[in-house]
Protein backbone atom coordinates (compact mmCIF):
# COMPACT_ATOMS: atom_id res chain seq x y z
CA UNK A 1 0.00 0.00 0.00
CA UNK A 2 1.86 3.29 -1.23
CA UNK A 3 0.84 6.11 0.63
CA UNK A 4 1.85 9.33 -1.57
CA UNK A 5 2.45 11.89 1.56
CA UNK A 6 5.29 9.52 2.64
CA UNK A 7 7.13 9.43 -0.84
CA UNK A 8 6.53 13.24 -0.73
CA UNK A 9 7.82 14.05 3.15
CA UNK A 10 11.63 13.12 3.50
CA UNK A 11 12.93 15.38 1.53
CA UNK A 12 10.58 18.20 3.02
CA UNK A 13 11.88 17.36 6.54
CA UNK A 14 15.27 16.98 5.57
CA UNK A 15 15.72 20.76 5.77
CA UNK A 16 13.50 20.91 8.59
CA UNK A 17 9.83 21.08 7.92
CA UNK A 18 8.19 24.71 8.38
CA UNK A 19 10.83 25.89 10.81
CA UNK A 20 13.72 28.11 10.26
CA UNK A 21 16.38 26.02 9.80
CA UNK A 22 19.68 27.32 11.14
CA UNK A 23 21.71 29.42 8.02
CA UNK A 24 24.71 26.96 5.98
CA UNK A 25 27.90 27.45 4.37
CA UNK A 26 26.96 28.34 0.84
CA UNK A 27 28.87 25.26 -0.28
CA UNK A 28 26.90 22.92 2.11
CA UNK A 29 23.58 24.35 1.02
CA UNK A 30 24.07 24.13 -1.99
CA UNK A 31 25.55 20.07 -1.83
CA UNK A 32 22.39 19.59 0.28
CA UNK A 33 20.34 20.95 -3.03
CA UNK A 34 21.99 18.94 -5.63
CA UNK A 35 21.33 15.79 -3.31
CA UNK A 36 17.91 16.59 -2.98
CA UNK A 37 17.69 16.92 -6.37
CA UNK A 38 19.19 13.90 -7.58
CA UNK A 39 17.13 12.46 -5.00
CA UNK A 40 14.52 13.48 -6.70
CA UNK A 41 15.65 12.21 -10.09
CA UNK A 42 15.93 8.37 -8.69
CA UNK A 43 20.15 8.93 -8.95
CA UNK A 44 20.79 7.35 -5.24
CA UNK A 45 23.95 6.48 -5.73
CA UNK A 46 25.20 9.62 -7.32
CA UNK A 47 22.96 11.41 -4.26
CA UNK A 48 25.04 9.69 -1.32
CA UNK A 49 27.80 10.82 -2.62
CA UNK A 50 27.45 14.35 -2.91
CA UNK A 51 25.41 13.97 0.53
CA UNK A 52 28.74 12.91 1.92
CA UNK A 53 30.56 15.45 0.55
CA UNK A 54 28.27 18.29 1.88
CA UNK A 55 28.44 16.17 5.65
CA UNK A 56 32.47 16.39 5.41
CA UNK A 57 32.11 19.78 4.35
CA UNK A 58 29.82 20.97 7.14
CA UNK A 59 31.99 18.91 9.84
CA UNK A 60 34.94 20.89 8.13
CA UNK A 61 33.69 24.33 8.71
CA UNK A 62 31.42 24.23 11.55
CA UNK A 63 32.91 21.18 13.67
CA UNK A 64 31.35 17.75 14.63
CA UNK A 65 28.48 19.49 16.79
CA UNK A 66 27.00 22.33 14.87
CA UNK A 67 23.32 22.30 13.01
CA UNK A 68 24.54 22.21 9.80
CA UNK A 69 26.57 18.82 10.46
CA UNK A 70 23.06 17.59 11.44
CA UNK A 71 21.24 18.32 8.50
CA UNK A 72 23.88 16.91 6.40
CA UNK A 73 23.69 13.72 8.33
CA UNK A 74 19.64 14.11 8.16
CA UNK A 75 20.01 14.02 4.69
CA UNK A 76 22.42 10.95 3.83
CA UNK A 77 20.15 9.09 5.97
CA UNK A 78 17.28 9.33 4.25
CA UNK A 79 19.13 8.49 1.23
CA UNK A 80 20.67 5.44 2.58
CA UNK A 81 16.64 4.81 4.16
CA UNK A 82 15.25 5.43 0.67
CA UNK A 83 17.61 2.22 -1.06
CA UNK A 84 16.92 0.47 2.11
CA UNK A 85 19.67 0.14 3.68
CA UNK A 86 18.34 0.52 7.18
CA UNK A 87 21.37 -0.05 9.22
CA UNK A 88 23.60 2.94 7.83
CA UNK A 89 20.86 5.46 8.27
CA UNK A 90 19.89 4.96 12.19
CA UNK A 91 23.00 6.14 13.15
CA UNK A 92 22.93 9.09 11.19
CA UNK A 93 19.88 9.87 12.53
CA UNK A 94 20.40 9.28 16.04
CA UNK A 95 23.49 11.69 16.06
CA UNK A 96 21.81 14.19 14.05
CA UNK A 97 18.94 14.09 16.53
CA UNK A 98 21.59 14.55 19.49
CA UNK A 99 23.04 17.42 17.62
CA UNK A 100 20.23 19.40 17.43
CA UNK A 101 18.75 18.70 20.76
CA UNK A 102 21.52 19.59 22.16
CA UNK A 103 22.47 22.93 20.26
CA UNK A 104 18.72 23.74 19.38
CA UNK A 105 16.78 22.46 22.39
CA UNK A 106 14.44 19.09 23.18
CA UNK A 107 11.49 21.14 22.13
CA UNK A 108 12.90 23.24 18.85
CA UNK A 109 10.82 22.06 15.63
CA UNK A 110 13.72 20.69 14.35
CA UNK A 111 14.57 17.99 16.83
CA UNK A 112 10.72 17.44 15.96
CA UNK A 113 11.78 16.90 12.23
CA UNK A 114 14.62 13.90 13.31
CA UNK A 115 12.55 12.21 15.42
CA UNK A 116 9.97 12.07 12.76
CA UNK A 117 12.39 11.09 10.63
CA UNK A 118 13.62 8.32 13.06
CA UNK A 119 10.34 7.16 14.15
CA UNK A 120 9.69 6.68 9.69
CA UNK A 121 12.93 4.43 10.03
CA UNK A 122 11.74 2.26 12.43
CA UNK A 123 8.15 1.83 11.00
CA UNK A 124 9.21 1.31 7.51
CA UNK A 125 10.95 -1.98 9.31
CA UNK A 126 8.08 -2.76 11.83
CA UNK A 127 9.58 -1.40 14.44
CA UNK A 128 6.00 0.46 15.59
CA UNK A 129 7.16 0.24 19.78
CA UNK A 130 10.07 2.36 18.87
CA UNK A 131 8.22 4.83 16.21
CA UNK A 132 5.18 5.45 18.04
CA UNK A 133 6.90 7.54 21.08
CA UNK A 134 8.71 9.19 18.39
CA UNK A 135 5.98 10.05 16.39
CA UNK A 136 3.95 11.48 19.96
CA UNK A 137 6.77 13.68 21.05
CA UNK A 138 7.69 15.00 17.38
CA UNK A 139 3.64 16.10 17.16
CA UNK A 140 3.51 17.31 20.94
CA UNK A 141 6.93 19.87 19.90
CA UNK A 142 5.06 21.16 16.57
CA UNK A 143 2.08 21.76 18.40
CA UNK A 144 3.66 23.59 21.19
CA UNK A 145 5.64 25.52 18.65
CA UNK A 146 3.26 26.13 15.75
CA UNK A 147 -0.24 25.93 17.42
CA UNK A 148 -2.55 23.13 16.46
CA UNK A 149 -3.27 24.41 13.07
CA UNK A 150 -0.08 24.23 11.34
CA UNK A 151 0.89 22.53 8.32
CA UNK A 152 3.89 20.57 10.14
CA UNK A 153 0.92 19.06 12.74
CA UNK A 154 -1.29 17.61 9.23
CA UNK A 155 2.33 16.05 8.67
CA UNK A 156 2.79 14.79 12.39
CA UNK A 157 -0.98 13.67 12.70
CA UNK A 158 -0.41 11.71 9.46
CA UNK A 159 2.25 10.27 10.20
CA UNK A 160 1.09 8.69 13.39
CA UNK A 161 -1.79 7.75 11.51
CA UNK A 162 0.05 5.75 9.06
CA UNK A 163 1.65 4.28 11.79
CA UNK A 164 -1.42 3.12 13.47
CA UNK A 165 -2.93 2.30 10.12
CA UNK A 166 0.07 -0.28 9.68
CA UNK A 167 -0.88 -2.04 12.60
CA UNK A 168 -4.67 -2.19 11.79
CA UNK A 169 -5.98 0.14 14.35
CA UNK A 170 -8.23 2.17 12.07
CA UNK A 171 -10.21 3.35 14.59
CA UNK A 172 -7.02 5.37 16.20
CA UNK A 173 -5.85 6.45 12.44
CA UNK A 174 -9.01 7.83 10.62
CA UNK A 175 -9.71 11.00 13.45
CA UNK A 176 -5.41 11.82 12.73
CA UNK A 177 -6.17 11.22 8.35
CA UNK A 178 -9.09 13.99 9.12
CA UNK A 179 -7.31 15.89 11.48
CA UNK A 180 -4.73 16.60 8.89
CA UNK A 181 -6.64 17.03 5.96
CA UNK A 182 -8.64 19.58 7.26
CA UNK A 183 -5.67 21.36 9.11
CA UNK A 184 -4.04 21.14 5.27
CA UNK A 185 -7.30 22.38 3.57
CA UNK A 186 -7.06 25.22 5.64
CA UNK A 187 -3.40 26.46 5.81
CA UNK A 188 -2.79 25.56 2.29
CA UNK A 189 -5.76 25.33 0.17
CA UNK A 190 -7.95 22.78 -1.43
CA UNK A 191 -5.83 22.40 -4.22
CA UNK A 192 -2.17 22.31 -2.63
CA UNK A 193 -0.61 18.95 -2.95
CA UNK A 194 -0.20 17.72 0.83
CA UNK A 195 -4.23 18.14 0.70
CA UNK A 196 -4.28 15.58 -2.42
CA UNK A 197 -1.76 12.80 -0.29
CA UNK A 198 -4.01 13.43 2.63
CA UNK A 199 -6.80 12.87 0.49
CA UNK A 200 -5.41 9.83 -1.03
CA UNK A 201 -3.64 8.27 2.30
CA UNK A 202 -7.54 8.98 3.91
CA UNK A 203 -9.17 7.21 0.57
CA UNK A 204 -6.67 4.09 0.84
CA UNK A 205 -7.81 3.49 4.85
CA UNK A 206 -11.19 3.17 3.69
CA UNK A 207 -10.92 1.01 0.96
CA UNK A 208 -8.42 -1.02 3.33
CA UNK A 209 -11.83 -1.50 5.34
CA UNK A 210 -13.68 -2.27 1.96
CA UNK A 211 -15.60 1.36 2.71
CA UNK A 212 -15.36 1.99 -1.22
CA UNK A 213 -18.11 4.60 -1.58
CA UNK A 214 -16.03 6.91 0.90
CA UNK A 215 -13.11 6.03 -0.93
CA UNK A 216 -14.00 6.53 -4.46
CA UNK A 217 -14.44 10.39 -4.15
CA UNK A 218 -11.59 10.74 -2.06
CA UNK A 219 -9.39 9.53 -4.44
CA UNK A 220 -11.43 10.86 -7.26
CA UNK A 221 -10.36 14.22 -5.79
CA UNK A 222 -6.69 13.29 -5.11
CA UNK A 223 -6.07 12.54 -9.06
CA UNK A 224 -7.96 15.72 -10.03
CA UNK A 225 -5.40 17.97 -7.82
CA UNK A 226 -2.33 16.01 -8.87
CA UNK A 227 -3.30 16.52 -12.72
CA UNK A 228 -3.96 20.42 -12.61
CA UNK A 229 -0.72 20.57 -9.81
CA UNK A 230 2.13 17.99 -11.17
CA UNK A 231 0.51 17.94 -14.91
CA UNK A 232 -1.21 14.78 -16.48
CA UNK A 233 2.24 12.74 -16.78
CA UNK A 234 3.52 13.20 -13.21
CA UNK A 235 4.69 9.64 -11.61
CA UNK A 236 2.38 10.70 -8.29
CA UNK A 237 -0.48 10.89 -10.87
CA UNK A 238 0.04 7.54 -12.21
CA UNK A 239 0.12 6.62 -8.40
CA UNK A 240 -3.06 8.22 -8.15
CA UNK A 241 -4.46 6.36 -11.27
CA UNK A 242 -3.41 2.60 -9.96
CA UNK A 243 -5.20 3.50 -6.56
CA UNK A 244 -8.38 4.38 -7.88
CA UNK A 245 -7.72 1.88 -10.65
CA UNK A 246 -7.48 -1.00 -7.50
CA UNK A 247 -10.42 0.13 -6.45
CA UNK A 248 -12.90 -0.18 -9.51
CA UNK A 249 -11.22 -3.41 -9.62
CA UNK A 250 -12.17 -4.52 -5.99
CA UNK A 251 -15.79 -3.37 -7.06
CA UNK A 252 -16.43 -5.15 -10.01
CA UNK A 253 -15.81 -2.63 -12.34
CA UNK A 254 -12.57 -4.26 -14.59
CA UNK A 255 -13.11 -2.31 -17.69
CA UNK A 256 -12.64 1.36 -16.28
CA UNK A 257 -10.28 0.05 -14.40
CA UNK A 258 -7.98 -1.56 -17.00
CA UNK A 259 -8.82 2.16 -18.89
CA UNK A 260 -6.28 3.84 -15.86
CA UNK A 261 -4.32 1.24 -15.45
CA UNK A 262 -3.71 1.57 -19.09
CA UNK A 263 -2.74 4.99 -18.43
CA UNK A 264 -0.80 4.68 -15.70
CA UNK A 265 1.57 2.42 -17.54
CA UNK A 266 1.88 4.98 -20.34
CA UNK A 267 2.88 7.43 -17.66
CA UNK A 268 5.70 5.54 -15.86
CA UNK A 269 6.76 4.43 -19.76
CA UNK A 270 7.60 8.06 -20.25
CA UNK A 271 11.94 8.40 -20.00
CA UNK A 272 12.45 10.71 -17.64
Amino acid sequence: MNRLIVALLPLLLAFGMGAAAPPQSDECKKLNAEAVSLYQQGQYDRAIEVAKKALEVAEKARGPNHPDVATSLNNLALLYQAQGQYALAEPLYNRSLAIREKALGPDHPNVATCLNNLAGLYRTQGQYALAEPLYKRSLAISEKAFGPNHPDVALSLNNLAELYQSQGQYAEAEPLYKRSLAISEKALGSDHHHVAASLNNLALLYKTQGRYAQAEPLFKRSLAIWEKALGPDHRNVAQSLEHLAALYRATNRVKEAEVLEKRAQAIRAIKR
